[in-house]
């Protein structure tokens, strides 16, 4: 319990926890933050961390020149599509093991006939978007790998939504981060930044169900 009061209190907080970092470890920051990025992009049994909170206020502390701002933005880039590859290339791995399980309690072939199609047809999309949208951008590489997304199609979309992301949530940051209404709300703004794109994509997926239980 203390483990998960002191995650929740880090991604509240983040800004507070980053400029005591950085002024008592310096450039040592950045190597924290790429871990941060990496694991929580990369490694599909760690989704809560916090993606775009820590984006804004990396931009914001790049704003009130605590940080470098294209620096942080190489380290983060770097971590968020490295992290996607290996996401993707375990879900790769695993996917020909599972093949190998037919039905059964675990695995519906076909659900994943249904997965590979999706895949195909708006996985770039998918990748892309998932990007903004807490959890599912954990899940959306290792889906993509089981379902056998192409490689080089994985790639281009994961470095187009890296980039999107990345870029578009830390110059928000940068531009925005150091207004004093922001700073004065900053935790309002890091839940909507969690909840909003969480609840779109449950409704989404509510939907999505309803749709083909009617079909």
């Amino acid at each position: 319990m203390d483990l998960i009061a002191t995650l929740i209190d880090f991604i509240l907080h983040v800004d507070q926890y980053l400029a005591q970092f950085v002024a008592q470890y310096g450039v040592w920051v950045y190597a924290l933050l790429f871990l941060i990025v990496f694991v929580e992009t990369g490694l599909v049994v760690m989704p809560f961390l916090p993606g775009d909170s820590l984006l804004f206020v990396v931009g914001a502390l790049a704003g009130a020149d605590l940080m470098h701002l294209p620096l942080s933005m190489g380290v983060l880039l770097a971590a968020a599509v490295l992290g996607d590859q290996l996401n993707y290339s375990i879900g790769r791995r695993l996917g020909p093991r599972v093949f190998q399980w037919e039905n059964s309690r675990f695995f519906n072939k076909a659900a994943f006939e249904q997965a590979h199609g999706f895949y195909d047809r708006y996985g770039g999309l998918t990748i892309v978007l998932a990007r903004f949208m807490p959890f599912i951008r954990t899940f959306a590489p290792f889906v993509a790998g089981v379902a056998a997304m192409s490689r080089v199609r994985f790639t281009a979309y994961n470095l187009a939504g890296g980039a999107l992301w990345v870029v578009g949530v830390m110059l928000a940051g940068y531009w925005f981060g150091n207004i004093a209404w922001v700073k004065a709300n900053l935790e309002k703004i890091i839940w909507a930044l969690v909840l909003v794109p969480s609840a779109l994509a449950v409704v989404g997926a509510w939907r999505a169900r309803r749709g083909t239980a009617t079909a």
